[in-house]
């Protein structure tokens, strides 16, 4: 079967979304699929792997994305493949799989970061001047309106719920294969070895709470809340819970709030590492107080390492916690009494052991390889029609 995988971008260090489908990718290659890549990223040159730069070359970034977009049309259109599968959209898809959710929804979630009515309203008008999310808000809607089109894939009810909702979508157009990750295959000596390591490092006490957050945007994934958690938790003398914060996002502004807050000494930003599946097994909680994702990865790949997880219901991935057995989910990630009762919870060993080890059971109905079979026997279905 020959696949044309339709990708902006493939650049791990950009979020979970690249990261996803680069392993995806080499789970079709291993299946025996003939996958072509078409992406203005330049992946490492892998056996097998047919790879088609596509140049988006232009005044702007708006212009650079439109160009990016006919181009692969037209490239597509050139070649036959069996299945054509759209993670940007792209007119011509067989299936178009949105993994960072729809566009529509995207933009509202980034409203609700605002925190008055006056500065939404702002962002509302703004948003008409953004020409690149109008270009994208416009082709999802060709994609995704009424009549024949693309088979939509949804990584998450909660992206489900959102064609609904947006566009009305027939649901006889929607297939749910559920976001994934590789599993962790860390031995218990190594995962020992990172945590003892990882903390020493740090200056980060055995008995401390290592609540971890892994982001690369650090105003949507709520790493506000984090610091404001542990500020409270100091207010109340709760002083063994320490902080590390992960990702490639200007730490400047958020060094200054934790300083404002007390916590400086506390949590620190430690920057973007390749060490993360190591800093799971070092930390005790993950915290994602997140205002959007459509199925989080770090959440799913810190379960599956064994880690307690604090998310939002504006997390697709909270569909796999039972809120209290294997995690806790916020209603909202503003909710910061909620948050540090949690984390204070957790202080206690045998609570925190016992959600941990359920939390880690989930790991083979979120693997890659099972992503990887479930849309295989999509291309199947869709290439015999």
């Amino acid at each position: 079967m020959k696949v044309a995988l339709v990708s902006e971008w493939l650049d791990a260090w950009r979020g979970g979304a690249e990261t996803s489908t680069l392993q995806f990718l080499h789970h079709l290659m291993d299946a025996g699929i003939e996958v072509h890549v078409f992406t203005r990223s330049r992946p490492s040159p892998t056996p097998g792997l047919h790879v088609h730069p596509v140049s988006g070359a232009a005044m702007s970034r708006t212009r650079r994305s439109v160009t990016f977009a006919h181009r692969v049309e037209r490239m597509v259109k050139a070649d036959r493949f069996d299945i054509v599968h759209a993670i940007s959209p792209c007119r011509g898809a067989t299936i178009y799989q949105p993994r960072g959710g729809t566009v529509a929804e995207t933009i509202e979630r980034n409203i609700a970061l605002r925190t008055s009515g006056a500065a939404r309203s702002f962002k509302r008008y703004a948003n008409v001047f953004n020409l690149k999310q109008r270009h994208m808000l416009r082709l999802e809607r060709e994609l995704l309106g009424p009549g024949d089109g693309p088979v939509i894939v949804a990584i998450s009810d909660y992206v489900a719920d959102q064609l609904r909702r947006h566009y009305h979508l027939d649901a006889s157009r929607v297939r749910k294969v559920y976001n994934a990750v590789d599993p962790d295959t860390t031995s218990p000596q190594a995962r020992a070895e990172h945590r003892r390591s990882i903390r020493k490092s740090f200056d980060i006490a055995e008995n401390d709470l290592l609540a971890l957050s892994v982001a690369h945007n650090f105003k949507l994934k709520g790493v506000r809340h984090l610091l404001e958690a542990v500020s409270l938790l100091s207010s109340q003398n709760v002083r063994n819970v320490r902080g590390l914060v992960v990702g490639k996002g200007d730490p400047t502004r958020w060094r200054r709030l934790a300083s404002r807050l007390g916590v400086s000494e506390r949590v620190r930003f430690i920057g973007p590492s390749d060490r993360v599946r190591q800093l799971y097994h070092a930390g005790d909680v993950l915290v994602h107080p997140t205002y959007y994702d459509p199925c989080s990865r770090v959440v799913l790949e810190a379960m599956t390492s064994g880690l307690a997880v604090v998310t939002t219901r504006w997390d697709g991935a909270a569909e796999m916690i039972e809120d209290g057995v294997n995690g806790y989910v916020l209603p909202e990630p503003s909710d910061i009494a909620g948050l540090a009762e949690r984390i204070t919870g957790l202080i206690n060993v045998q609570l925190r052991s016992g959600i941990q080890r359920l939390a880690s059971r989930i790991a083979p109905q979120v693997s890659m390889s099972r992503h990887a079979a479930a849309m295989i026997e999509l291309y199947q279905s869709l290439s015999r029609r």
